[in-house]
């Protein structure tokens, strides 16, 4: 990181789809290039397709690795064919071929230590599949690269609404069969771990959605929440972790309930993801947590529908790119705080001196 400059990586995602737009919406603006250094993982010749096809002022360089980047304006490595071929608003096996090359470049780059933080442009995650890409999403794909053994949570945010996920991308008919104790638990776990280290929440309180309609209604219409998610919460209070629940999920969104906490975890991807969606999808953020990368990307899709015709909001974009630079920050802050913690003191209380015994132990 240089002039305190953190170096953003940002994958192209699906070409045929808003992701340049965005990506080349929001540099427009220089006073960001006063806080990063953007790479671009991608083609300068898509990039540029992209840019008369809006009429973007964003001006880029075109390098070969993070290693060429310079300050105060954008820049492009090239990763992708050079012949790729372009067809806006379409889902094409070359757009998803083209997305995960450039993703895989990113993290290349990332493990040599070259970038700082990275932030996705939304993909197909259809197109994308292949025999090295047979995953959900980016999410579960950034696990298995470079997540260290470390289990992701995906995080949707906008200022200080989070929405966690127990389950993601699974389908609804698996979803109750999936839950279980101490996949909640482990669930819970990262994410106040996140509240804390991430977000500098000192002791977050963290809701948790029922599963049910009801919360059950004391097991008439689901047992989950008898069995499952209220031992699971039980065993964390008595631990000390501030967490409650399970709240009926209409109501407890519905009526507000949701801006007195810190967090809060939804059983499953609509469940939190909807009303999330419906109150901030403007410039909601979605943040892997729990790997020791910091990975953003906007809250939305490729939003095929406005692909090309220069309308589509670069605010979640810009809102993933600030999240990382602060996510990353706090990490570091939290880091050199302890990196030297303070030695344990004693008093000897055998005088009236009350001298400070520094060399003594328990």
């Amino acid at each position: 990181m240089e002039n305190n400059k953190i170096r953003v990586g940002i994958t192209q995602g699906d070409v045929n789809g808003v992701g340049y737009e965005v990506i080349l919406k929001t540099f427009e603006e220089p006073t960001i290039f006063e806080i990063c250094t953007p790479i671009v993982y991608g083609s300068p010749k898509v990039a540029a397709y992209h840019r008369k096809a809006i009429n973007s002022p964003t001006n880029f360089s075109i390098i070969n690795s993070a290693t060429e980047a310079q300050d105060n304006r954008l820049n492009i490595v090239n990763c992708v064919d050079e012949e790729i071929k372009v067809e806006l608003g379409k889902a094409t096996q070359e757009g998803g071929k083209s997305a995960l090359t450039a993703l895989e470049k990113a993290l290349h780059e990332y493990k040599e230590g070259l970038i700082d933080v990275l932030v996705t442009a939304p993909i197909n995650k259809n197109t994308i599949q292949s025999p090295s890409f047979n995953f959900p999403g980016h999410t579960e794909y950034i696990q298995e690269r470079v997540g260290e053994g470390n289990k992701a949570l995906m995080i949707l945010m906008r200022d200080d609404l989070r929405v966690a996920l127990v389950t993601g991308h699974i389908p609804v008919s698996q979803i109750a069969s999936s839950l279980n104790k101490e996949l909640i638990q482990d669930k819970l776990k990262i994410f106040e771990h996140s509240l804390r280290y991430d977000f500098g929440i000192n002791k977050p309180r963290i809701a948790v959605l029922a599963l049910n309609p009801h919360a059950g209604d004391e097991g008439l219409i689901g047992k989950e929440e008898k069995e499952i998610i209220q031992p699971a919460l039980s065993e964390l209070k008595n631990k000390g972790m501030l967490c409650y629940g399970p709240y009926p999920a209409d109501g407890f969104m519905g009526s507000g309930q949701f801006a007195k906490f810190d967090g809060i975890l939804a059983m499953y991807h609509d469940q939190g993801l909807a009303p999330f969606k419906a109150l901030a999808m403007e410039e909601g953020v979605n943040f892997t947590a729990g790997l020791p990368i910091v990975r953003t990307s906007p809250a939305h899709g490729t939003a095929y529908n406005i692909t090309g015709k220069g309308i589509a909001s670069e605010s979640s974009f810009r809102q993933a790119i600030y999240t990382a630079i602060d996510v990353y920050r706090c990490r570091i802050n939290e880091q050199e705080i302890h990196a030297h913690p303070l030695r344990k003191q004693y008093h000897e209380k055998r005088d009236d001196s009350d001298k400070l015994k520094l060399d003594a132990t328990e």
